[in-house]
């Protein structure tokens, strides 16, 4: 969920975002995840008394975080899942690439395609520089794209679906696909879009792109897909590598 320099983390819910800066809160939020988790597993998770974890499930369950579920047999045990999505967390402002940016956007007005890719990239990396980290709402936006551009690929096989996300990537200038590994399912990405002029900043930069691959084989193969970008221009490599997890 992030740093302990972070102050604010923002999630969406049916009813709008909500802004949370409860340490317990987080931590009870973090624990949860992505499955159910009964009354006692977060107590024991957070090592706070149950009068204190009661206090603070009932006012995420006010926010629209959490959902709360009663054992159809026994209405004592209650289980508890998400009900959001995490969006956005507060940071220190990361000014020097931003400028970089800024600089490298006046020197390509003359090059159309350049000059759209920088632009992008200000965008993405100016929302860092006032404080936004735009990471997960870069994901959830490239997997939507990635259901949509879905109805352009025929395959349902994992091996042709990656040919033609190859030759989607390179016919678009996303970049070159290379496939590295098929167990576990691994990707490299040559001359990437999203990152090829971007310096060493020590993180993985391609949210989008996990977004974008993730929308696309889930839709094209119904089951549940994790992809995880593990190696990046911005963590100083030449190539960006995804790995591809099936989860069920």
């Amino acid at each position: 969920m992030g740093s302990k320099k972070e102050r604010t983390i923002i999630f969406s819910t049916e009813k709008g975002m909500v802004a949370l800066n409860s340490p317990v809160k987080l931590i009870i939020l973090q624990f949860i995840g992505n499955r159910s988790r009964t009354f006692e597993e977060i107590v024991s998770a957070t090592h706070k008394a149950k009068s204190t974890i009661s206090v603070h499930l009932k006012d995420l369950i006010e926010q629209n975080l959490i959902l709360e579920h009663r054992d159809s047999t026994d209405k004592r045990k209650k289980t508890f899942s998400p009900n959001s999505q995490f969006i956005a967390y507060s940071q220190a402002p990361i000014q020097k690439n931003y400028d970089l940016i800024l600089d490298r956007l006046i020197h390509s007005v003359d090059e159309e395609i350049e000059f759209f890719k920088t632009l992008c990239h200000t965008i993405r990396y100016g929302l860092e520089a006032y404080g936004v980290n735009p990471r997960p709402v870069m994901k959830k936006i490239g997997y939507d794209i990635g259901k949509r551009l879905s109805v352009l690929f025929v395959s349902d096989s994992i091996e042709d679906l990656l040919f033609q996300i190859a030759d989607f990537w390179k016919s678009h200038d996303l970049g070159v696909v290379e496939v590295s590994g098929l167990d576990p399912l691994a990707i490299l990405v040559h001359e990437c879009f999203d990152c090829s002029d971007m310096p060493d900043v020590g993180r993985t930069l391609c949210a989008l792109d996990e977004g974008l691959l993730e929308g696309i084989f889930q839709s094209r193969l119904n089951k549940s897909i994790s992809v995880e970008e593990l190696e990046c221009f911005g963590t100083g490599y030449d190539h960006c590598k995804f790995n591809i997890q099936i989860l069920d």
